[in-house]
């Protein structure tokens, strides 16, 4: 699908919600306020040539070097006018804004020498492709506070054909880098741009909190590996909203450390709302949790959300020796089309970093809803594997009607799990159709009003 096809699906659903009147309340209903900065320089002014062929990172360097002495004077921006500015990794700093104009592209150099090498992040021990270090992403915030990466529809492109094939190769030194990432960064903007060919991740923040995504647009082509779109990991306080994500494995992908890393470093993924966002996923999910989530993930609210073209749509993942939890999860107000798998759980997902990880350490999975969902073009409405050890508990159906493909031989797949289901078509298994007053009691709607929950 195209991505102006694309756009108009997104618009339709949007008005197809304000038609309906529905108001919901979540993180993105607390909408950030973006002050004018009282200072502003270009990147011409620091030497930076946008032919797409000179390398501008020191050039944006000293940019952002000068931009620091004008954060206790109510911030500065940082001005990145029409051109293709080739650069390799940088850092941004407090009270920042990276604008950039409409017909501008950031491009990520293909030459590694350009990328700085940093240490693993401490709740995952290594690199999630390679143990030991892992190259810096291009765009990086460390320990920051009010900083805003925007646009008139700028773009940002990662030029990752050649991380791919390094990947594929297996010839890479290090993990691969990601187009965007903070780490324990609170009151962070990114919006109204394009993020294109991200190496891996194309936004990651890690350790932070009270994070806003909104109205941006992602890509990577279909062949791309493990290319993600949003990864919000060990944060709090996040919302993503308006978005149209299309990628190589996930669209959205949440996390929270990796084993016995994660157990350790112990920062869960929380209080996340996702809303009004159009995702494809060529070999991956839609929506992922997991399977990296040591930490715990909890109080999420999914709505308003069309998945289309995917392999699966929403998939929890977990394995043993993970530890943590992922509960407190609601999906409201889906449409999928042309999906593999609808639903997913399952328990023996991913790899483990070392041989150091605690078989012992048994994930939970617990108070997951999925309700008023429509679906068309399915081949499998749910494919939940828990573990024996600990099954995968309150599995909550309402409210669902999926179209199955002809010929699909088994619309449900189920093992180690239990829940409790109403007005589901086609009849869910056996084991999600407890309909005695205790399941149903413990079947929940997460309510959210100005960040905080109560259950029904």
């Amino acid at each position: 699908m195209k991505m102006p096809v694309a756009l108009l699906l997104l618009l339709a659903l949007c008005s197809a919600i304000l038609i309906n009147g529905e108001v919901s309340d979540g993180q993105c209903d607390d909408q950030p306020t973006l002050d004018p900065r009282p200072h502003s320089v270009s990147i011409t002014e620091f030497g930076a040539v946008g032919d797409g062929k000179t390398l501008n990172t020191l050039a944006f360097q000293n940019a952002i070097f000068y931009l620091k002495s004008f954060a206790d004077k109510g911030g500065a921006q940082l001005y990145v006018p029409s051109g293709k500015w080739l650069t390799g990794s940088f850092n941004l700093t407090s009270h920042l804004t990276l604008f950039l104009e409409k017909g501008a592209v950031i491009l990520g150099s293909q030459n590694p020498s350009h990328w700085d090498v940093v240490d693993p992040l401490p709740s995952y021990g290594r690199g999630i492709e390679l143990p030991g270090r892992r190259y810096k992403s291009l765009i990086n915030g460390y320990m920051l506070r009010d900083v805003v990466v925007t646009g008139d529809n700028g773009t940002i492109d990662g030029q990752g054909s050649v991380w791919w094939d390094w990947f594929s190769s297996q010839s890479l030194n290090y993990s691969r880098p990601h187009l965007v990432e903070f780490i324990s960064s609170e009151n962070v903007v990114v919006s109204n741009l394009t993020f294109l060919n991200a190496p891996a991740y194309n936004i990651h923040p890690v350790y932070c909190s009270n994070v806003h995504i909104q109205n941006i647009s992602v890509h990577a082509p279909p062949e791309s590996p493990y290319t993600v779109g949003i990864v919000p990991d060990s944060s709090d306080n996040v919302c993503i909203e308006d978005c149209i994500i299309a990628m190589g494995h996930d669209a959205i992908s949440l996390k929270s450390g990796w084993d016995e890393y994660g157990i350790a470093y112990g920062r869960p993924t929380t209080d996340v709302h996702i809303r009004r966002v159009l995702l494809q996923s060529s070999s991956g999910s839609s929506v992922a949790f997991g399977s990296e989530m040591s930490g715990g993930i909890s109080n999420v609210q999914v709505e308003k959300i069309h998945l289309y073209d995917s392999l699966n749509g929403i998939e929890f993942r977990t394995t043993k020796g993970r530890g943590g939890y992922i509960k407190q999860i609601v999906i409201s107000d889906a449409e999928l089309y042309n999906i593999n798998v609808a639903f997913g759980a399952c328990g023996n997902c991913g790899s483990h970093p070392d041989d150091d990880f605690d078989p012992d350490a048994l994930p939970a999975i617990d108070q997951i809803t999925f309700k008023d969902i429509i679906g068309t073009n399915i081949t499998i409405a749910g494919n939940f594997t828990g573990i024996q050890e600990a099954p995968f508990a309150n599995i909550c159906l309402s409210n669902i009607s999926l179209l199955i493909n002809p010929g699909s031989y088994n619309s449900w797949e189920c093992s180690n799990i239990h829940g409790s289901s109403e007005s589901v078509f086609p009849e869910p298994c056996p084991e999600l159709e407890n309909s005695s007053s205790n399941s149903s009691s413990t079947c929940f709607s997460l309510i959210r009003y100005y960040g905080r929950a109560s259950f029904l």
